[in-house]
């Protein structure tokens, strides 16, 4: 079950994320750190009704931030749709021991589903350039990359943005 997520399921989600991080530094790919993602974020998320996480029972097997709010990042990006009424997908994770199973495209389903009834017209979030196989599973979705924009904190290299167009829900 896809759930919004509540303040007392930051702690686990934190627990989750310094997990996938840790896992992806152990394939080379330093895209989270020490520095990303914070607490303060996932509260921030809580408090603006952003959060969802998909709920096992005991602890969340994934997570992820909808949001209807661009970072300021994202201004430079020749976006294809137009700004208002995008959707921003950040900070997707699933358990690193349940990675591969399919809970990922589980959560975007539902956030492509939601974005939809919203009346959303896009999809936008970014990915590390160092990360192909995140890049591969955006782009099997129907996402297009249209650009790229950095996050010092976390890296020198640059993350690809992509969005991907929603038709109006029927």
């Amino acid at each position: 079950m896809i759930r919004r997520a509540k303040v007392m399921d930051v702690g686990e989600i934190l627990k989750m994320a310094l997990a996938c991080g840790a896992a992806m530094r152990a394939r080379g790919i330093f895209q989270w750190n020490e520095a990303y993602p914070t607490e303060a974020a996932f509260m921030n998320d809580v408090a603006r009704g952003e959060l969802w996480v998909l709920d096992s029972g005991s602890e969340p097997a994934g997570c992820l931030v909808l949001s209807e709010h661009m970072d300021s990042e994202y201004q430079t990006v020749s976006w294809e749709t137009p700004d208002q009424g995008a959707r921003y997908v950040h900070r997707l994770a699933v358990r690193p021991e349940l990675q591969r199973q399919g809970l990922g495209a589980m959560l975007m389903d539902f956030a492509e589903a939601r974005a939809r009834s919203e009346g959303a017209g896009a999809i936008r979030l970014d990915t590390f350039s160092r990360n192909a196989g995140n890049q591969r599973f955006y782009e099997k979705r129907g996402y297009k990359r249209l650009g790229a924009v950095y996050f010092p904190n976390q890296s020198a290299y640059p993350f690809y943005c992509y969005e991907l167009a929603l038709p109006p829900s029927k």
